[in-house]
């Protein structure tokens, strides 16, 4: 199982060990690939029988599985290093991962972990590639959830490369391997998976990658992947210890995530870069950066660029519960149902302000509330070129209807005598009686309906409603600013910012509002254009402390 290292000029290619060739056809060992018979015992006895010929001598091998179904039941296989697994091509090569005869596996078809195997930097596994295959979990069924019940779990690898896989459907994560190091994941598709999480369990994401297990520094690269429909994350990073240190080595390039509870998701790395992603119509958030993971520490130091952070149901960038520093910059974030960048407190963790934050040159448009909103303390953040118009979209008031001009579908709500504004009511709550769901965007006399949770037909927490049954929509909130500032920000440089609403109808209501909860201490407000603005170019309900406030064009001053 140990690392290898090879050396320079002497190093020696040994003969291959009797009985363990380098290139296996999975038909000529015993598996079948007929959907019928179970391929997982020959599966099994062929990976150990390479795994054992690697250790010998150090060679690689490799599984080729042609075309066919290639049934997994009731255990999943114990992986060993040296060992790769290569299909024909995703929908040519199919693993059907299913437990009805021991409904208490979870059934990954590869797996070795820290808590079964004895996994650590000592025993890990290395040289392994799995490439070119599908891997289909919705056979699995279990009777409380567990965290195992993945397409791929592996823990402790070195030199690891996934690559043109589509895996789908899984009970918990698709792909949840651990602690990646100079490793691989490219073309990678993950769908529905995470269906047999609540929400609040372990994993269930699409691609998860603990971390922090080698130490300061983990090298991988997340590319050209995509992430549609999974139970929590699209793609995320957690640090698995409270005590390790958050790892460097991290990236994130080219990826889709969509639909999912939340698109990409930094739960503790230091320096992650994600860059050319992008995160659209998630249901909480586009990017988020929070303590939400095992550890209860959030991600620093990362660097968000180049993306586009579009039609989220909640805010588009998430910023909770981190130390600082971070990096947005030159992202779109537009069309998203809460804010545009939120920085807030999301449940434990770090409890002081956000340090040394920069959100630079990003267009932010027509999200559904504020631009910017900062609720919680930041000290030194930095916010300049950055171009905010258009926001405040949930403009519409209050409204309540029943009777015959309503009725209702599973993710959809029609009242023929509204006329509401487009869109006026993204992100607020319809209710119906002890019935609940999240408006995703409207038309002036339909609401679409957000999914209650990836993956599922319906937007609600019920049944649906019956035709005519009365609803109620909360009104809008009334300020819905460029730039809000709803705590302490202490020293912030402001600048070289144009915050405007150039429609007819304007509901972006103010270029900088400062609450009554917010102030601003010594800050440096200088060069930023507020005009163009539907109540005004800025709002303090508390006066400024100290600081600058100097060529800022129609400031109201």
């Amino acid at each position: 199982m140990g690392y290898r290292s090879v050396g320079t000029a002497a190093a020696v290619r040994r003969t291959p060990v009797a009985g363990a060739p380098l290139y296996c056809d999975a038909r000529e060992y015993g598996l079948r690939g007929d959907g019928v018979t179970n391929d997982q015992p020959a599966l099994a006895a062929l990976v150990d029988r390479l795994g054992a010929g690697y250790a010998a001598d150090g060679r690689a091998r490799v599984i080729y599985c042609p075309p066919g179904i290639y049934s997994i039941r009731d255990a999943g296989t114990v992986w060993r290093s040296g060992v790769s697994l290569i299909g024909a091509g995703p929908g040519a090569t199919r693993f059907l991962l299913s437990n009805e005869g021991n409904r208490a596996d979870p059934t990954p078809l590869a797996f070795w972990t820290t808590v079964q195997h004895g996994a650590n930097r000592d025993r890990h596994i290395a040289d392994c590639t799995f490439a070119d295959f599908e891997i289909d979990g919705s056979g699995v069924a279990l009777a409380q959830y567990d965290y195992l019940a993945k397409g791929l779990g592996l823990q402790y690898v070195v030199r690891g490369i996934f690559r043109n896989l589509y895996i789908h459907h899984t009970g918990a994560t698709g792909l949840g391997c651990d602690f990646l190091q100079d490793s691989l994941i490219d073309g990678v598709v993950v769908v529905g998976c995470g269906r047999l999480d609540n929400g609040e369990e372990m994993g269930g994401a699409g691609i998860g990658v603990g971390i922090g297990g080698w130490g300061a520094v983990e090298r991988l690269t997340i590319a050209n992947s995509t992430a549609l429909g999974n139970g929590t994350n699209g793609i995320f990073l957690e640090l698995q210890k409270d005590y390790w240190t958050p790892p460097r080595g991290y990236r994130i390039i080219g990826c889709h995530s969509e639909a999912n509870r939340f698109g990409l998701s930094d739960w503790g790395a230091d320096g992650l870069i994600v860059t050319a992603c992008t995160m659209t119509g998630n249901l909480e958030a586009g990017f988020d950066v929070s303590a939400n993971g095992t550890a209860g520490i959030a991600g620093r130091g990362g660097l968000l660029t180049d993306c586009v952070i579009d039609g989220n149901i909640g805010d588009g960038v998430s910023m909770g519960n981190t130390p600082g520093p971070y990096t947005v910059r030159g992202n779109r974030i537009s069309r998203n149902g809460g804010h545009g960048y939120r920085e807030h407190v999301l449940g434990d963790g770090y409890r002081g302000p956000a340090s040394d934050v920069v959100i630079d040159s990003n267009e932010i448009w027509e999200n559904g509330c504020d631009g910017i909103r900062i609720d919680r303390p930041m000290t030194d953040p930095t916010i300049v070129g950055n171009r905010i118009r258009n926001n405040g979209r949930r403009c519409a008031p209050a409204a309540s209807g029943g009777g015959e001009s309503v009725w209702y579908g599973t993710r959809s709500m029609t009242d023929r005598s509204a006329d509401w504004a487009q869109d006026g009511h993204r992100g607020k709550v319809l209710r119906v009686g002890s019935r609940a769901a999240v408006v995703a965007g409207n038309t002036d006399t339909e609401l679409a309906l957000a999914e209650i949770r990836p993956d599922t037909v319906t937007a609600w927490n019920e049944d649906t409603p019956g035709p005519g049954t009365g609803y109620v929509l909360p009104d809008a909130p009334p300020v819905r600013a460029g730039i809000t500032v709803n705590s302490v920000v202490d020293s912030a440089i402001v600048r070289g910012n144009r915050i405007w609403d150039r429609r007819d109808q304007q509901t972006q209501t103010y270029g900088v509002w400062v609450t009554e909860r917010g102030r601003c201490v010594a800050c440096r407000i200088d060069d930023n254009d507020f005009a163009g603005n539907a109540s005004g170019p800025v709002r303090l309900d508390t006066p400024l402390a100290g600081g600058s406030w100097y060529r800022n064009h129609d400031d109201g001053h």
